[in-house]
């Protein structure tokens, strides 16, 4: 019988069925921070328990690191502390960890990639939202909260409910000017940050098959913003050339036989899927957030909605958030003023996204009175972007280069938002308060999108100004 990928992976993955209905999962691999884990390792002593299989772990340090300047002590006393707790517990445990003067720093969704360590047919789980990025291999990755990183610690298990799968197939293909983010942008307006409540999201469809590893981890990224337990790509000849000679990647033999598995477990011709949604991927257009979910969101030759033309369960979410980010019912979205401009996060802080944003601001300079921050992903994405230039090229144009990490994607660091500015982001959440002011405004677009509103003081249609 024809299967998904999702079923492949979980029964591979199963240890036993649990009488109330979930599974218990074996964990192939287990990311951790520094945010999530030290009372996950408090647990483990307080239960005299070690860690079950080290070796299957890796850490690194991104939420609290600054990215002005990573010299020890950090000018945070508590962010310090955090880091100093995380060394410890790895050392403690024998787990393999990437910290700043490793060369292998960076946010966790970005290194694991990266150095190889994320691959197809594995289970895998990290105490942080955005874990499903690594579903862009043909992996099936959750994010977890402290307890469950303290269960995967001592058992390698997790116990979770099978999700449903719901195939959202991207057809055409995409126009100049717009990005996996636009794309990801579209579901989740259409599908409802709820929607996918209960399923896994399996990306497909022409514009899904022709893009690039780094831009099917964007659209992944974002799946629980559309409430879906994970999303994923079905493995192909675009994965393993990606895998190919990287660190933890299989080599030599045991590659071909990698990938002679990896094919295998991609969803069989005929898999029965829970739902189908199909996006006609040439009527995409840039795309930009206009309230405080990322489905609160407009092409950018849109207006901003009247409540009044939505359905009625939108219409109360929809009045508050016009309320806190100060915008009109049918106010064009282009146009709107920004103070910040920030490029990065686990979502859009890869090099091809440094690259997309570069090759916008070389057109103009920063706008007066515009606060900017281009952030590197990790010390691999800083040193490749600095080997192609892109810094020089950035700071000609009047933006901010800084060192790697999280920065203003959650603000758990000195890059924050002050008092109402408004911030173009290439993050994946709007929420009030997330990017380190109370009372904050965010507006969710493309790398190239930000760069442009950058440029120009306001949100622009980012085709203008490439021309």
């Amino acid at each position: 019988m024809p299967r998904s990928l999702l079923d492949k992976v979980w029964d591979a993955h199963t240890v036993r069925e649990l009488p109330g209905g979930q599974t218990q999962l074996f964990i192939g691999l287990h990311l951790i921070h520094e945010v999530t884990s030290p009372q996950a390792f408090a647990a483990l002593r307080e239960a005299r328990l070690g860690v079950r299989f080290p070796k299957r772990t890796f850490a690194t340090v991104d939420h609290i690191i600054p990215t002005d300047s990573q010299r020890r002590p950090l000018g945070d006393p508590l962010a310090e502390e955090m880091l100093q707790h995380l060394e410890r517990n790895c050392a403690e445990h024998g787990i393999a960890f990437f910290g700043p003067g490793s060369g292998r720093q960076g946010i966790v969704h970005v290194i694991g990639p990266e150095l190889g360590l994320t691959q197809p047919g594995l289970t895998i789980a990290c105490g942080d939202s955005h874990t499903s990025t690594h579903g862009a291999f043909g992996a099936v990755a959750f994010g977890i909260g402290t307890s469950q990183v303290r269960d995967v610690l001592a058992t390698q298990c997790l116990a979770l409910a099978r999700p449903k799968v719901r195939r959202i197939e991207v057809t055409g293909k995409l126009a100049p000017g717009v990005y996996a983010k636009d794309v990801i942008l579209t579901i989740i307006r259409r599908l409802g940050v709820k929607g996918g409540i209960g399923y896994a999201y399996e990306y497909a469809g022409p514009v899904v098959d022709a893009m690039t590893l780094e831009e099917r981890m964007t659209v992944c990224n974002m799946s629980i913003e559309g409430g879906a337990r994970c999303g994923y790509v079905n493995p192909d000849e675009t994965t393993f050339a990606y895998l190919q000679g990287r660190e933890y990647a299989p080599a030599g033999a045991a590659f071909e036989r990698a990938v002679a598995w990896w094919r295998a477990i991609a969803s069989d011709p005929g898999a029965a899927y829970a739902d189908r949604v199909e996006i006609e991927g040439h009527a995409l257009a840039p795309t930009v957030t206009y309230g405080i979910t990322p489905g609160q969101a407009v092409a950018v030759d849109e207006r901003v909605p009247f409540p009044a033309d939505l359905p009625a369960e939108e219409r109360a979410g929809v009045e508050e958030a016009l309320g806190f980010m100060e915008l009109r019912p049918g106010e064009p979205i282009a146009g709107v003023k920004i103070d910040v401009a920030f490029i990065g996060s686990c979502t859009n802080g890869r090099i091809s996204d440094l690259r997309e944003a570069a090759r916008v601001a070389q057109l103009g300079r920063v706008a007066p009175g515009v606060r900017t921050f281009v952030v590197p992903g990790s010390q691999e994405v800083q040193r490749q972007a600095e080997a192609e230039g892109l810094p020089e090229i950035f700071r000609a144009a009047g933006f901010d280069w800084r060192e790697p990490g999280c920065s203003m994607c959650l603000a758990m660091n000195p890059d924050k938002l002050r008092g109402r500015e408004l911030c173009a982001s290439t993050s994946n959440r709007n929420f009030k308060g997330r990017q380190g002011s109370p009372t904050g405004r965010t507006l969710l677009m493309s790398p190239a999108m930000v760069a442009a509103a950058a440029i120009r003081g306001h949100v622009v249609d980012v085709r203008e100004v490439l021309g």
